[in-house]
């Protein structure tokens, strides 16, 4: 995965529409491979799970975001100031360290994410292979499907239409998906309650990245056409702002995360947690509402988004690293890689969303778009509150 991110960024550098797109593609076909296990190794790496295992990811999730810091400091700086794809192949290089720090460092994770024997000598790992390669020949065939269909004139497909269709798609296929699973693949009845619950945080999930992933979308360009970027003779790149997440999250990560420890049995539950993390990302969205109702008289100060990040961290150090620990922790074994993956299928839907949602920006009121985002969400987290006790009740005994 790692591999084909990085053959990706320097798709990306090469100055030409089909590289573009190739580059693209590469990328979420590469994060798709890493991800999920990578996320799955660090579960392995606390058998024991609890509120260990919570911390754990916390920091994990540490080590994401100082990756997140440097990337939009290089980027922005190399893409705004030189041009973009000196910022796309500096993405690039950086991926390339990062592979080789995991393949030097990789005999500290003593066989973690290594098969199960029992999926090999049962023919299950076969099959999985079997199903891989047939879901990338459909996958294959859809797009030259489309190609054809647009390219002949049969339909025309517009890049809003096929953004709000393969939001359905996704949906529906995560659907049928747990479906299949509660119905057909558990085992007993824990294992369909706990399956039910990876269910539920997934539409959790994709309800937080919808209104999270704005950062990249609608706050950039808020950043952009709307905040007073300027500091003496210097004005700072819009996309520099970027950094201001993972900042947060590097201060606060070590902070939340053994505070998750230190409560031992006062621990909020998982459904807590999550509506604590929606409430957050609204509560961020109220505030770039009430700055964005100031736009008229010039552009504002930077602390509005500042702020805003500062609610939006403390959320989503509430919900992510919890929602990835707890779906290893919830996964029937032989399902986790699975399970994982679904999760980042949520957050894929969520990007899908802010991105519609961003497309909005030139047409509506921008104080509009933040407080619809900040009533919606802030709506889940209230589902998520009300729903807490009977959630749990479904978890059981996992912590």
């Amino acid at each position: 995965g790692g591999v084909i991110i990085a053959l990706g960024h320097y798709s990306l550098a090469v100055p030409f529409t089909a590289t573009f797109f190739l580059g693209l593609v590469l990328i979420v076909v590469g994060t798709g491979l890493l991800k999920p296990n990578v996320s799955a190794i660090v579960g392995d790496l606390y058998p024991e799970g609890g509120a260990r295992r919570d911390a754990g990811f916390s920091i994990f999730y540490m080590g994401i975001n100082i990756g997140a810091v440097i990337g939009p400091t290089i980027c922005s700086f190399l893409g705004e100031g030189i041009n973009w794809h000196w910022g796309f192949g500096a993405a690039g290089v950086g991926m390339t360290f990062g592979i080789i720090q995991y393949l030097a460092g990789q005999k500290n994770l003593v066989g973690c994410g290594e098969l199960p024997p029992e999926s090999v000598a049962s023919g299950v790992h076969a099959r999985a292979k079997r199903q891989f390669f047939g879901g990338v020949a459909a996958v294959i065939g859809l797009i030259v499907l489309l190609w054809a269909v647009n390219n002949f004139g049969i339909l025309t497909i517009t890049l809003a239409g096929f953004a709000r269709a393969t939001g359905t798609i996704v949906a529906s296929l995560a659907l049928l998906y747990f479906l299949a699973v509660i119905l057909f693949v558990c085992r007993d009845g824990n294992e369909r309650k706990r399956v039910f619950v990876i269910a539920l945080l997934f539409l959790g999930a994709a309800m937080f990245w919808s209104g999270f992933e704005q950062a990249g979308s609608s706050m950039n360009l808020f950043a952009r056409d709307f905040t007073d970027r300027t500091f003496g003779s210097f004005e700072m790149p819009a996309s520099l702002l970027q950094n201001i997440n993972p900042l947060f999250i590097i201060i606060l990560a070590p902070v939340v995360g053994s505070l998750w420890v230190r409560l031992g049995s006062r621990n909020p539950s998982i459904p807590v947690k999550f509506g604590m993390g929606l409430l957050l990302l609204g509560c961020g969205f109220l505030v770039l509402a009430w700055g964005a109702t100031f736009v008229d008289d010039g552009k504002v100060s930077p602390m509005w988004l500042v702020v805003t990040y500062f609610f939006h961290t403390v959320g989503e150090l509430c919900l992510s690293p919890v929602g990835l620990s707890s779906v290893t922790k919830l996964s029937p074994d032989r399902l986790q890689g699975q399970m994982m993956g679904t999760w980042f299928m949520g957050a894929a839907l969520g990007n899908l969303v802010a991105g519609l949602v961003a497309g909005t920006i030139e047409s509506l009121p921008v104080a509009q778009i933040f407080s619809t985002v900040a009533m919606t969400v802030m709506a889940a987290g209230i589902v998520f509150f009300l729903l807490a006790v009977p959630i749990q009740k479904l978890i059981g005994d996992i912590k």
